[in-house]
Order: structure tokens, then sequence, then C-alpha cells
């Protein structure tokens, strides 16, 4: 295959293209559907991206992406199987490298609010206190 090239997102302003010599893949047999050939064809990948060893991403992204190993079994040929784990690796490294939101800065209740809520439970008590018995 060739680089994975990751689009321009949030924590990716430029795209990302990581070279094939960074991603290692292994083959293997796949359980699941293929009929007679299940057992003879090494149709499993597993794709695996060490970010530490990258030279593509700066000293703060390799430590949020760390090392992500992906397995894809789902499809018959290893071609599919290839495509489907570069598309879920594409995937994770983009998770990993979006910032996470900012926190959230807790407010006060206004005045107006505070009052208004104390004024509705008065009128609620008032509405309990009249219940009860009728007395003469």
């Amino acid at each position: 295959m060739t680089d994975l090239r990751i689009p321009a997102g949030p924590g990716i302003p430029h795209g990302l293209v990581i070279p094939e010599t960074e991603l290692v893949e292994r083959f293997s047999r796949s359980s699941g559907p293929g009929g007679q050939s299940v057992n003879t064809t090494d149709s499993r990948v597993e794709l695996v991206f060490d970010a530490s060893a990258s030279a593509v991403l700066t000293g703060s992204q390799q430590a949020r992406v760390g090392t992500i190993r992906v397995v894809a079994s789902e499809h018959r040929s290893q071609h599919r199987n290839r495509a489907a784990a570069r598309t879920r690796l594409a995937q994770q490294v983009r998770e990993a490298l979006t910032p996470p939101p900012p926190p959230r800065v807790p407010t006060k209740p206004s005045k107006a609010s505070r009052r208004r809520r104390l004024e509705a439970k008065r009128r609620r008590g008032q509405v309990k206190s009249m219940r009860g018995r009728v007395r003469d």
C-alpha cells in the first residue's frame, strides 16, 4: 500500500501523512467466513503504529498518541482488511490528536433568578399550607 493520509481536522490543522515505513503490518489466518479458503489464506491484518518512533509527530503529539494497534478480520480478502485497518488507524490517530474540550467555567445564578426561585418556593409553601382540614 502507500503512506497513510489523515485529512486536516481538530488537532491536525494541516493534515498528516504517516510514511509506510512507520507502519508495521502482520498477517495471520482469520477466523470466521471464508469457506474452504479460511484455513489457507492469511487474510487477518494487524496494523501497529508506534508514535514514539515517528518522525512526523511532535513530542507532545507522540505522548498523546502512544502506540496504536488495530486488527481487521471482517472481510475475506487481505486487501479489504488492509484498507479497513488503515481507515481505523487513521480514525484512532485523529481521535488521539483531537484536543480535549475546554473545562466548564461554573457561573453564579443572577440576583433576579435567585429572587424568582425564592418567590416560587414561598408560593408553593403557601399552597401547601392551605391544604388540610377546614376548621370553623
